[in-house]
């Protein structure tokens, strides 16, 4: 990271005054003699000259030098970097042509960052002072007085970020409630580990987030969740007909960037958690899921997974399990170039099912979005372009590279445009 900041010059001047005279006159204050001293005052004012002469020629020097390096263009070397996560000696100018600058997901922000073209985050300073306030309000102006914190056991500053959450319930228990999320506890840890769920067993009044108190089963790491190897953004699925629930993420055990994640059927137990993949690739980004629960569907237990392919035209793809995730199907090709994948769904009650996506509109700011949705009813084996909505203003008040941001600061809230089901 570099720094720049502005330097400030000072100057100095000293002035001596001559040596006690022997000649016989009137005593005078040795200041008042100095300063009304013709002589030194001429040379006062040739020393303050030359010192403004100094400082102007050397903001002048700095210019024409800027400008006579600006002017001679300069050999960019590549810049190659051993990025975490990644195959050593990854290209940095590749970003464009990954479309790593268009994906949301942690990996490709750790990219961005690692690479100069994105600026990192760090802990507000006034996160005390709120929290503070929040404690001395009164209710009912305590907000959040009814919430409940999902981030239970120790964390270690500055890793203890938690971000975007995705939440299941489990509709043959209640009382059980999943919630997946990021976590940044894990960003040390070797393999990566920046996923995590909290659960809870008495209908969302309290939740632990799984941690592992020794190492045994998916425990590899004393402390950390039981998901290594996998970078955030969360999906989080229960399958009726085994009472399992699948976490989805993107994956570096899946090709490098895949999606895959971990299954369980006791998920209180970090010890429980099972491996497996939905799709082996390098560039799969924003990825969600449905699964059709309802026993009266012509595709009861099948669980989907839609996710754009950067490395395939940047379409949305969908992937499906008609065997209770033991295999994943070779993926749909939902569109031939870049629509986001907002969230793919289904109707329960004729196990049809639907893809929204938006047209960003190239992206920066200004620009107009376009609402699309697909539609399947033949268990995700095909989809058409169902609907196409009209154009509207993409959120936002200026951009840093192809997102739009929230705020005047020059960066660092990234706001995707569309979200949640349709």
């Amino acid at each position: 990271m570099t720094f720049f900041g502005r330097f400030r010059y000072k100057a100095r001047l000293t002035l001596k005054t001559p040596s006690t005279s022997t000649t016989i006159m009137k005593k005078k204050s040795a200041s008042k003699s100095a300063f009304f001293n013709l002589r030194v005052l001429m040379g006062l004012c040739i020393v303050l000259a030359g010192v403004v002469l100094a400082l102007g020629g050397l903001g002048t020097f700095s210019a024409i030098t800027a400008n006579s390096a600006q002017a001679q263009p300069k050999q960019q070397k590549p810049k190659i970097l051993d990025i975490q996560g990644l195959p050593p000696g990854f290209d940095c100018s590749k970003i464009h042509d990954l479309g790593i600058d268009k994906m949301e997901n942690l990996r490709a922000g750790r990219i961005m960052i690692a690479c100069g073209a994105a600026q990192g985050g760090s802990s507000s300073p006034s996160s005390a002072f709120l929290r503070l306030t929040k404690d001395l309000l009164p209710a009912p102006l305590a907000y959040g007085a009814a919430d409940v914190d999902l981030v239970t056991h120790p964390e270690t500053f500055p890793n203890i970020t938690q971000s975007e959450t995705y939440t299941i319930a489990n509709p043959d228990n209640p009382n059980q409630v999943l919630v997946a999320y990021n976590d940044s506890r894990g960003r040390n840890a070797t393999p990566i580990n920046i996923s995590a769920v909290s659960v809870s067993t008495d209908g969302g009044l309290t939740f632990d987030r799984l941690t592992c108190p020794d190492v045994g089963g998916s425990c590899t790491v004393i402390g950390q969740g039981p998901f290594a190897g996998t970078e955030g953004d969360p999906v989080i699925l229960y399958n009726k007909p085994t009472g399992k629930f699948f976490t989805v993420w993107i994956d570096t055990g899946c090709g490098g960037g895949g999606m895959g994640g971990y299954y369980s059927a006791t998920p209180s137990d970090p010890h429980s958690w099972t491996h497996y993949c939905v799709h082996s690739g390098g560039s799969d980004d924003r990825e969600s899921g449905w699964a059709d629960n309802n026993p009266s569907s012509p595709f009861f237990g099948r669980m989907y997974v839609s996710w754009n392919d950067f490395a395939r035209g940047q379409g949305i793809f969908v992937r499906h399990s008609n065997d209770n995730g033991v295999t994943w199907s070779n993926e749909t090709q939902v569109t031939n170039s870049f629509i986001r994948d907002v969230q793919i769904t289904g109707d329960p009650t004729n196990g049809d099912v639907y893809v929204a996506g938006m047209d960003e509109g190239g992206g920066g700011f200004p620009h107009n979005d376009i609402n699309k949705i697909y539609r399947s009813t033949d268990g995700g084996v095909t989809f058409t372009n169902t609907y196409t909505g009209p154009t509207f203003p993409g959120p936002g008040v200026g951009a840093v590279g192809y997102f739009a941001v929230m705020f005047t600061d020059g960066g660092g809230y990234w706001r995707h445009e569309g979200w949640g089901e349709p």
